[in-house]
């Protein structure tokens, strides 16, 4: 398992983990982000990372891994690849998440939930809900990044490979805007 210092290195290293002024999809700024499509973009990190994950889980019987679309794709993919069972992913159709693209979830089959950043929690409820109406049966949920530093529940075994808290503010409230050195800059996905 990766130490907490291991994993900081590896989305430092990446350009993952950035420092600056940030506009967060929720409208409050921070000075930290984490875009985890920076380090998923290297090969080798990306299987450490899903190393970490999969020994977490390793005797749980895993028999699917899922994650959402975009950012849980790659996760998906190589915790799969790791734990040697299929992994497949759910997409948004119509404001709501789906499993499709002909992929199947066995009645009972116990499937593990991956995303690369959970803050809220709901793209991975979702992908829990679609699970469940699948007729699987959902055996935990492990993250590359929890920002909300523990906070989210989701009744289920769950993991990080890091665990943090990001300070955010509202804008009315943010001492960098405060500063007046610098605006807040949206590098996410939604923006």
């Amino acid at each position: 398992m990766l130490s907490r210092e291991e994993a900081i290195k590896i989305f430092t290293d990446s350009g993952a983990l950035m420092e600056g002024h940030f506009l967060l999809t929720s409208g409050r700024h921070s000075n930290q982000y984490m875009q985890c499509a920076q380090v998923l973009q290297y090969p080798a990190y990306t299987e450490k990372l899903a190393q970490d994950i999969a020994e977490k889980f390793a005797g749980d019987g895993i028999e699917l891994v899922i994650g959402p679309a975009m950012g849980g794709i790659i996760v998906s993919y190589e915790v799969s690849r790791q734990l040697g069972v299929p992994g497949i992913f759910a997409e948004r159709k119509d404001g709501k998440m789906e499993i499709r693209r002909g992929f199947t979830i066995k009645p009972g089959q116990k499937v593990l939930v991956v995303e690369d950043v959970v803050t809220t929690g709901g793209s991975v409820r979702e992908v829990m809900d679609a699970v469940r109406e699948a007729g699987g049966k959902v055996a935990g949920v492990a993250v590359l990044v929890d920002r909300s530093n523990g906070q989210v529940d989701f009744g289920v075994k769950q993991a990080a490979v890091l665990t943090m808290d990001i300070q955010s503010w509202e804008s009315a409230d943010c001492p960098l805007c405060a500063e007046g050195k610098s605006e807040a800059y949206k590098p996410g996905s939604r923006g």
